[in-house]
């Protein structure tokens, strides 16, 4: 199979979808790569080094989405690379359709097969292509949330992990799955206060037992959550609905219960984010002041370290990528049932019902979707 790997264009996305590793596997299966030129070079991956795993290096993404039939990448498309796509590619990356029509629309216009890295499950019931960066975006929420305190940043002067006879920061973290509860590990590593609040009663139990009680935990509840504002510092949302848009659970009304000054890391806006006053920003331009309270909401955290996050994301990714190499796209989604929670558009159908519903498409389950479309395929 011919595999193309265009440079990501996002605002300071700097990951790259394969490393040199990656290529090499996939050589070594028989499969033929394009990585595009430069495109790991912002994460110490040269063009030399694809060529020496034994990829061809490609002057421009055109070139690329003309030829691959799998296209591999991290962040979702961008509308030049949405008209780019053919009905017999496979585009395999990040998604988050539910929040964004635009996008959407056009993966649905295209034709092509477009599986998304946040819906693929496992075994043990968890999102593992999602889970690498969550790690990465839960510990870098603190880590941005420590310098918006900052006064020269607008914030309110306070420092996370306190000093000898001063009392450290509040931490309340919203959600208590992989971003959670890495964020919370960072808090509790600096020192501050931290609470965390779930709704599964099973997870904080786990949470309180994992922390020896070096944390609090509270049943997540409009009630709990205003009276945690009153008193955060830095607030981080970490809530997951699997391939749905995000809750609203901060309106702009509470924050007048909030300090001035405090902090807002919104880690679910790629889902539409879980504050009312959140709006996606990048990292050129990361905050805005919402009522005094700064609000961090950058679209692609884990883009901010991104040599760290490419090998974390793409050790994840390679079986797949070299299941659906192997096997060709469609018969790895009928094979594997993980893989296929991936798909999100199947030749203009939408394929997750949570997508589907939030967006006023027609949900067509995944098997049926590929049974619809070699029929057509054959007619």
């Amino acid at each position: 199979m011919l595999i193309g790997v265009p440079k990501e264009i996002k605002n300071h996305e700097y990951r790259i979808g394969l490393t040199p590793a990656g290529v090499r596997e996939l050589v070594a299966n028989g499969h033929q790569i394009m990585i595009q030129q430069q495109g790991g070079e912002a994460v110490g991956l040269n063009n030399e080094l694809y060529l020496a795993a034994g990829a061809e290096i490609v002057s421009e993404a055109a070139e690329i989405f003309a030829r691959a039939e799998l296209l591999i990448k991290v962040k979702e498309p961008q509308p030049q690379e949405c008209k780019m796509l053919r009905p017999e590619q496979t585009l395999f990356t990040y998604l988050h359709l539910a929040p964004d029509p635009k996008q959407t629309k056009l993966l649905v216009d295209s034709g092509a097969t477009c599986i998304a890295y946040e819906t693929v499950t496992d075994d043990a019931h968890t999102l593992p292509l999602l889970a690498p960066m969550s790690e990465v975006a839960g510990r870098m929420a603190i880590q941005e949330a420590a310098v918006c305190l900052e006064k020269s940043h607008d914030g309110s002067g306070v420092l996370l992990g306190g000093v000898p006879g001063v009392e450290p920061g509040n931490v309340v973290v919203i959600g208590g799955g992989v971003v959670g509860l890495n964020a919370a590990r960072m808090a509790v590593g600096l020192g501050a206060n931290v609470t965390i609040l779930d709704r599964s009663l099973s997870r904080l139990k786990q949470i309180d037992e994992m922390f020896d009680g070096r944390i609090h935990t509270l049943y997540s509840t409009a009630d709990t959550i205003e009276s945690q504002l009153k008193t955060a510092d830095a607030v981080i949302g970490a809530v997951l609905i699997p391939g749905a848009a995000a809750p609203k659970l901060i309106t702009r009304a509470m924050l007048k219960l909030m300090k001035k000054g405090s902090v807002l890391v919104d880690v679910a806006i790629d889902q539409g984010g879980c504050f009312e006053t959140s709006k996606a920003t990048t990292h050129t331009d990361p905050t805005y002041i919402v009522d005094g309270i700064i609000h961090y909401c950058v679209a692609n955290m884990p883009g901010g370290v991104a040599r760290t996050s490419t090998f974390a994301l793409t050790n994840a990714t390679l079986p797949f990528v070299l299941e659906l190499a192997n096997k060709e796209s469609r018969q790895a989604l009928l094979d594997n049932e993980h893989l296929r929670n991936g798909l999100n558009v199947y030749k203009g159908m939408i394929t997750v019902e949570a997508v589907a519903k939030s967006l006023g498409y027609n949900y067509v389950d995944s098997i049926n979707a590929l049974r619809q479309g070699d029929l057509k395929a054959t007619a």
